[in-house]
């Protein structure tokens, strides 16, 4: 009789205490979190290395989106040099908000003023467009192109990498080129800098050197803390 009732209590006892006779192999789901965590603190660490001499250093939060993209676009063959440009549209347009920066050697190259388009905002840029004659700047991932002499003299194309975001740059005219109102000089007398038609227009004196540096198939990004812009971005998630 004894042989009868202890194997049915020993099945009442699995069943109420199931991790006692079961183990679950943790090893892989570790693994799995452990790999999470490194690629999530990859660009921080990039971050934390920077070298930026007598320049500020970008938000972390506008580093960290660039990088991803920049990342994608290069393993995909989309951009080729290791040059990052970085434009943070959540900063006064009076502050330095653009940098130019070295992955081979995480050096800060360039930090600089960079315009926005004049529908985009006054001092501060809070709205953005992809649509001819919007007149406004437009958010995501851009491949530098080609330089070539316009009417702002030396410029640079730029080919945006983001459908129904930023892809209508190149026939939008939406270029980097020298501007006299992107300077001090401009901010004192008017509070704020000038605006340009919806092309990230920098300094005169900066913009020989900048577009010689980015220029062919260099990775650019303009940052701003939108939730729309995150949504339809395929190159941040």
């Amino acid at each position: 009789m004894i042989y009868k009732i202890c194997p049915a209590l020993l099945l009442v006892f699995i069943s109420l205490f199931p991790s006692k006779f079961f183990f679950k192999d943790t090893k892989s789901s570790t693994q799995i979190e452990l790999t999470k965590s490194s690629s999530v603190n990859e660009e921080e660490t990039v971050y934390n290395k920077l070298h930026s001499d007598q320049y500020a250093l970008p938000k972390l939060e506008s580093f960290t989106q660039a990088l991803k993209g920049f990342n994608r676009l290069k393993e995909e063959g989309v951009i080729s040099k290791n040059i990052l440009t970085l434009i943070d549209f959540s900063l006064s347009s009076n502050s330095k908000r653009l940098w130019v920066i070295d992955l081979n050697t995480n050096k800060i190259l360039y930090n600089s003023l960079v315009a926005h388009g004049r529908n985009t905002g006054e001092e501060f840029a809070t709205s953005f467009s992809n649509s001819a004659q919007s007149f406004k700047s437009s958010l995501g991932f851009y491949a530098t192109g080609e330089i070539y002499s316009g009417k702002h003299g030396k410029s640079l194309r730029l080919d945006g990498l983001e459908k129904g975001i930023n892809n209508k740059a190149r026939e939008r005219a939406v270029v980097i080129h020298g501007a006299d109102y992107v300077s001090d000089s401009f901010i004192k007398n008017n509070k704020r800098l000038g605006r340009s038609l919806g092309c990230p227009a920098i300094p005169l004196q900066l913009v020989d050197e900048i577009i010689q540096t980015i220029k062919d198939k260099s990775c650019l990004f303009i940052y701003y803390p939108s939730e729309s812009y995150k949504g339809a971005s395929g190159l941040i998630s």
